[in-house]
C-alpha cells in the first residue's frame, strides 16, 4: 500500500493506493462517520459495511439531481450529523460527485472522503475536488470545487463490475494518454488484451499513472483557469451525447474524443493518421466512436456549457497524441463543424 499526501490550495488530501475497503475503519472514526452508498454497492459490500451508519441512494446517473440531494440532507439530519461528522462516499463517479456536494453544503461544510469502486471513479471522478449534480439536460450544472480529506483505492473493487462498465472506465485513461502521455497511449495499445482480461498488475499501473496525471493537473490549476481545462478533452461533446443518447459517461467521452480529434484536424491541422490511431484504440477497448445524436440538439446543449465565454467555447484540441491545447471556437463556427462531422 502506498500513501501520498497532496496539498491543494485550500485543503490537503491523503491517497491510500492499494488499500482495502475492509480497513476503512483504520482511517476514520466509525462512531463519527456516515457512509453514503448506492443500491448496487450496498448489495455487493453490505457484509463489509456492517455496523456503520449508512445512507443508501438509487444507482444511476439519472439520480444525480437535487431531489436525491434533498433526500441525502434529510438523512444526515435524521442521523444527527454535525459539523465534525465525516461523510464517506463508496461507489462510482455519480456517488462520489453527490457525496462531495452534500458534504460541501450540509451545515456549510463537513469533512468527507471517497472509496471509489469503479475503474472510472478511481482514475477520474474521485480526484480533483469537483462535486455536483446535474440539472435538466445539463450535466454537473450545480456544484462546488472542494477536496476530500482522503481517497482509498482498493484495486479489487472494480473487478466486481460488469464487462460493459469495465470498458467504460478505459475512456478516461485514454483521455490522459491523448492530452499528456504518449507512452501511456502506447502502453494501452500494447496491453489491451491483459487490460480487458482484468489483469490486476495492469489495472494497478493504469490507475496509479492516471491518478498521477490528474493530480498533477489539479495541483497546477485547481480552479480550472488554465491547463486543467485539458482534462475536458472529449467532454464538451461527450456530456451532450451522454444526455441525448442516455449512454454511460465513458462511452460518451469516447465519442467526444473522436469528435474533438476531427475538430482538431479542421482547426489546428492534427494529422488524420493520429485521429485514426485514436479510433483504433477506442475500438480495441470496446467503446463507441460514432455520434448518432441530432447535431442541432447537441449544439443547443453546447450553448449552456460551463466552458462557454460569451460567443465562444473553450475547446480542448490535440496537436498530436500526448499533447493538447485549448482554443476558443466561436459558436457559429462550431455549429458548422458539427454539421460536417
Amino acid at each position: 500500500m502506498i500513501t501520498q499526501m497532496h496539498q491543494f490550495q485550500q485543503a490537503s488530501t491523503r491517497y491510500y493506493l492499494g488499500e482495502k475497503l475492509a480497513n476503512l475503519g483504520h482511517y476514520v472514526n466509525k462512531d463519527r462517520t456516515i457512509l453514503l452508498v448506492d443500491e448496487n454497492v450496498d448489495k455487493h459490500y453490505a457484509d463489509q459495511l456492517q455496523g456503520w451508519k449508512k445512507l443508501v441512494v438509487p444507482d444511476g446517473e439519472e439520480h444525480k439531481n437535487m431531489e436525491v440531494m434533498e433526500q441525502i440532507i434529510d438523512g444526515l439530519i435524521e442521523l444527527e450529523a454535525d459539523r465534525k461528522t465525516m461523510l464517506v462516499g463508496i461507489g462510482g463517479g455519480m456517488l462520489t460527485d453527490i457525496t462531495g456536494f452534500a458534504a460541501s453544503i450540509y451545515m456549510r461544510g463537513i469533512p468527507f472522503g471517497f472509496v471509489p469502486t469503479t475503474l472510472l471513479a478511481q482514475v477520474d471522478a474521485s480526484i480533483g475536488g469537483k462535486n455536483g449534480v446535474s440539472h435538466g439536460m445539463h450535466k454537473n450544472m450545480l456544484g462546488t470545487i472542494r477536496q476530500p480529506e482522503f481517497i482509498l483505492f482498493d484495486y479489487a473493487l472494480p473487478l466486481t463490475m460488469p464487462e460493459s462498465e469495465w470498458c467504460n472506465g478505459f475512456a478516461e485513461i485514454i483521455k490522459y494518454a491523448c492530452i499528456y502521455d504518449a507512452s501511456l497511449f502506447a502502453y494501452l495499445e500494447e496491453n489491451k488484451e491483459k487490460a480487458l482480461a482484468q489483469d490486476v498488475s495492469v489495472l494497478q499501473y493504469l490507475v496509479e499513472r492516471s491518478v498521477d496525471i490528474k493530480t498533477k493537473f489539479v495541483l497546477e490549476d485547481e480552479f480550472e483557469s488554465g491547463v486543467r481545462r485539458w482534462l475536458n478533452f472529449g467532454h464538451t461533446l461527450g456530456h451532450a451525447v451522454e444526455k441525448l443518447e442516455n449512454i454511460a459517461h465513458g462511452k460518451a467521452v469516447a465519442i467526444g474524443m473522436v469528435a474533438a480529434a476531427k475538430i482538431s484536424e479542421k482547426i489546428i491541422k492534427l494529422p488524420s493518421e493520429q485521429t485514426n490511431r485514436l479510433i483504433r484504440l477506442i475500438n480495441d477497448y470496446h467503446l463507441p466512436v460514432t455520434m448518432t445524436s441530432d447535431r442541432n440538439e447537441v449544439f443547443n446543449i453546447f450553448r449552456l456549457d460551463k466552458k462557454r465565454e460569451r460567443d465562444s467555447i473553450h475547446f480542448v484540441l490535440l496537436t498530436e497524441i500526448g499533447k493538447a491545447t485549448t482554443q476558443p471556437i466561436p459558436l457559429d463556427e462550431l455549429k458548422q463543424i458539427l454539421q460536417e462531422l
